[in-house]
Parts: C-alpha cells; structure tokens; sequence
C-alpha cells in the first residue's frame, strides 16, 4: 500500500541527491559517506511509494 504523497517524493529526492553530490564533491569523506545508504533507502521509497516507518508510526502522506 502506498503511503507516500507527492510532496513527499519531491523532498526524499531532493534530500538523497544532496547527500549523493555531497559525497560526490568530497564532503562527505570516511564514515560519512555511509549516509549513501540513507539517499538509497530514499529512492527506494520513492520508487515503490512505500515507507516501512511511516506504516509502523501510522503516518500516510499520499492524499
């Protein structure tokens, strides 16, 4: 079931593409660069339209 709206997906991607050109141009050097699991863990969500914390916490922004 999709739980995630519009608005939603704009800023997940937005955010993940950010941590990717920040890793990218050198910002984000050694145990930061982990934060490249995050910006995948927010596509995925963005693709499937699904966040599995959002069901658990009860939140639903597809409107």
């Amino acid at each position: 079931m999709k739980n995630i709206g519009t608005l939603d997906k704009i800023i997940r991607t937005l955010v993940a593409l950010l941590i990717i050109a920040a890793y990218l141009w050198g910002m984000l050097p050694g145990i930061w660069g982990l934060l490249l699991i995050v910006s995948g863990s927010l596509f995925s969500s963005v693709m499937s339209g699904h966040c599995p914390l959002y069901t658990k916490i009860g939140i639903n922004t597809n409107k």
